[in-house]
């Protein structure tokens, strides 16, 4: 994996002694797999809403986050997690009613024909979960992602997660095609485009033998860099790989609970019915908590052959805090409000490419929003992304970046992000622009 905007200890003189001393115990502790985010880390010790606050009491607009998707420590979260868990704990192999309402609650915000969910503790296993489903049913070993996607860090999956770069391989039976094109000047190019490669790669498979099983997508793209327009593009591509004889998974990890702005899924926007959903720890506000959504019929054989057993997946706590979430989005009505948010932070960074060539390719949906960083040619330029993201976390403000040229800003706030904070980020922007 591409490592975007990790902390380079070699750069260690821009870090105070106690920090390296951190880093350094990290290290010993947990080998060199973890990465830490900008070129003088953060530690943080509280979060607040949109705000997270580090051990020398600063505040920093999270403009990043996904996974506190109803904002940190939301208090109607805490209250149903901490409610819960002294009264019982444990697994769904007893009676209780906080699965079944939870469940009950969840399914009912998806289309009629999705009417089945099985609990995980992670999008990694839920996705590997989707995938043994889609294979059990079709029979095939075929999967298609595109070329720089993040699906999760299991075996079968990081295998799938063709952002992990050349050392981690792509399974042998998938196949990794390009992401959709930004082509607002023809969006009719954009579907037909991706349809064909899908096509192409159903075809490769064929020629090998490979039985297709599933297009695996993440509905906005978010690890290839956000690609949103126009709503529908994706129903040819849907309809390819459902005429080779495999299903659609749509992992709704980011795109979902309600991050357009205008439905509750990604998949929505596109007016499609998946055959499998999976979702990840943004539906437990960051308790670990994930699930795969599935239409009955595709379900039946492997879960009466097989059964299915996962001792946290679904659990008293985990249920109680997945429903608090949803109430707070009912409650709450944060549709409208993510849309207005959404819609504030790219007319405001829109206008300022308008002052800064370096901001190309500006676009988003609700509150997930990409803009390219180019140079005076044009091309991606990772290292003026890099010092813009680390020019903003001086700045107080957390962003991340993206692509597989690393030169994508990624900005994907928590879910109750106001207008007012979309403006505090947009001046942000423009004074470390200004700056560089």
């Amino acid at each position: 994996m591409l490592k975007t905007n990790a902390f380079d200890a070699s750069a260690g003189d821009t870090v105070s002694e106690e920090k390296l001393e951190m880093i350094e115990r990290r290290r010993r502790l947990l080998g060199p797999a973890y990465q830490l985010f900008y070129k003088d880390p953060l530690h943080l010790v509280r979060g607040e809403g949109v705000w997270v606050f580090d051990a020398d009491g600063n505040r920093y607009l999270d403009v990043y986050n996904n996974v506190p998707s109803v904002g940190h420590c939301h208090p109607h979260v805490l209250q149903a997690l901490t409610k819960q868990a002294s009264e019982l704990n444990t697994h769904t192999r007893y009676l209780h009613d906080n699965v079944l309402d939870f469940a009950e609650k969840l399914i009912g915000t998806m289309p009629d024909a999705l009417s089945q969910v099985m609990f995980t503790c992670t999008g990694s296993e839920a996705n590997d979960l989707a995938l043994r489903i889609a294979e059990d049913y079709t029979g095939g070993t075929g999967v298609i992602v595109t070329d720089y996607s993040y699906h999760g860090m299991t075996k079968s999956i990081a295998a799938l997660s063709a952002s992990m770069g050349p050392y981690v391989k792509l399974d042998k039976d998938a196949r990794a095609i390009p992401a959709p094109i930004h082509d607002p000047a023809h969006p009719e190019a954009v579907g037909k485009r991706f349809a064909a490669d899908v096509r192409a790669a159903i075809a490769d498979m064929q020629r090998h033998g490979i039985k297709p099983a599933a297009l695996l997508i993440d509905t906005f793209f978010t690890s290839d860099g956000g690609f949103f327009d126009p709503p529908g593009f994706l129903q040819e591509a849907v309809e390819a790989i459902r005429e080779a004889g495999g299903l659609y998974i749509a992992d709704e990890v980011q795109p979902g609970y309600g991050r357009s702005g205008e439905h509750m899924w990604g998949f929505q926007r596109h007016g499609l019915v998946p055959d499998l959903v999976t979702l990840g720890k943004p539906m437990g506000n960051g308790h670990p908590m994930a699930a795969t959504v599935v239409k009955p019929h595709i379900l039946e054989r492997f879960g009466s052959e097989s059964s299915y057993f996962n001792t946290f997946g679904g659990n008293t706590v985990s249920a109680a805090v997945g429903l608090a979430v949803l109430e707070v989005i009912e409650q709450e009505n944060l549709l409208p409000s993510i849309h207005q948010a959404g819609k504030a932070i790219v007319d405001g960074i829109g206008a300022l490419a308008t002052q800064y060539p370096v901001l190309a390719n500006v676009r988003g949906v609700g509150l997930y929003a990409s803009a390219e960083i180019v140079d005076a040619e044009g091309k991606p330029d990772a290292a003026m992304a890099l010092a813009i993201v680390n020019a903003l976390r001086d700045e107080g403000i957390l962003i991340g970046a993206i692509g597989p040229h690393a030169n994508i800003l990624k900005i994907r706030p928590p879910l109750v992000f106001k207008e007012e904070h979309s403006r505090l980020l947009v001046e942000g922007l423009e004074k470390v622009l200004s700056r560089l």
